[in-house]
């Protein structure tokens, strides 16, 4: 988010104030910068027609949901690899509750599986002090297998078109329900990261979890606190996936762990700890779908798509990091 203060001018001058404002800014420069040259370049493709661009949010929002957690993991100097498997696993649990019991048991049941994920992963690391990359990279295994295990690899259809609709399928008039979802979750975590003592105490264990310790923060709690919230949302991600797909489906989620990391480093979240931008990693996910419409809507095969994305995000990561760097 942009600083209070850099909308005043430094002593150096107007050149230094932009300097400050570009490096503090670039995600919301780069987003527009990419968002316009699609814009100028597909206008005959329909990129700029209003269901496309519903369609981009709709895309972006589980993605976004998942990379406001991350976020904090991130800030924190922690990483969870396992949310892809976590939301799948999470999809396939809700359907079964629902199938049950109904809509409030799957979704108890889908909760319930990201907390419990959640406090296995975080009492690895925090007690065991296994690093949460092979905690959780382990964990997206086991996560997976029994998401196939307990679905017999088939999908779990929901009948329950209430759930659908609040979960993922609906809209609130014109809006898509997966929207609100986001900005509510993106909403909620930059209050959580910005304006709370937790929020303040995740950026300073990440910073210098020893400097933390001896100042009195209980950097064990702050970093379970973020893993358990990381696995819950990722949890409320497969729940927004399976309301979508009106099914509970183990693959649902496969390797949006990648997606979400991207977005929250494209933000200006530090992979090192001590910095991170709710805000930022929302935008660094729409800037993901911007890209991946774009793409499609030039008609790239698959391959190519991969291969164009891949190069665009270490560019975009790269400038960015680069400039988060010099601040």
């Amino acid at each position: 988010m942009p600083d209070a203060n850099a909308s005043t001018l430094p002593s150096g001058g107007i050149s230094t104030w932009f300097r400050r404002t570009w490096r503090q800014n670039i995600i919301y420069f780069g987003f527009v910068a990419i968002f316009i040259f699609f814009a100028a370049t597909l206008h005959d493709r329909g990129f700029l027609d209003p269901n496309n661009l519903l369609n981009i949010l709709r895309q972006t929002a589980i993605i976004a949901v998942m990379a406001v957690a991350m976020t904090l993991v991130l800030a924190a100097g922690e990483i969870d690899l396992s949310v892809g498997a976590v939301a799948g696993l999470a999809s396939v649990t809700t359907a079964l509750g629902i199938a049950a019991a109904g809509p409030v048991a799957g979704v108890a049941a889908g909760l319930a599986t990201g907390i419990g994920v959640g406090l296995l992963n975080g009492w690895l690391s925090t007690r065991l002090m296994i690093p949460t990359f092979l905690t959780t990279l382990a964990m997206m295994g086991i996560a997976k297998g029994v998401a196939m295990w307990i679905s017999g690899t088939a999908a779990i259809p929901i009948l329950a078109k209430t759930y659908s609709a609040i979960f993922g399928g609906g809209n609130l008039g014109p809006v898509p329900s997966l929207v609100i979802w986001m900005l509510a979750m993106g909403i909620v975590g930059h209050i959580l990261l910005k304006r709370t003592k937790f929020g303040r105490q995740v950026l300073a264990v990440g910073g210098n979890g020893t400097a933390a310790r001896y100042s009195g923060i209980a950097t064990t709690r702050i970093k379970m606190g973020v893993i358990v919230l990381s696995s819950s949302t990722a949890a409320i991600a497969g729940m927004l996936y399976a309301g979508r797909l009106q099914s509970g489906r183990f693959q649902v989620g496969e390797g949006d762990e990648l997606s979400v990391i991207a977005a929250a480093v494209l933000g200006g979240t530090s992979l090192f700890g001590g910095r991170g931008t709710v805000i930022g990693s929302i935008f660094g996910a729409l800037m993901i779908g911007v890209i991946n419409n774009g793409l499609i809507l030039w008609g790239l095969e698959y391959s190519q798509q991969l291969i164009a994305r891949g190069g665009i995000i270490i560019l975009a990561v790269a400038i960015s990091q680069a400039g988060a760097s010099r601040r």
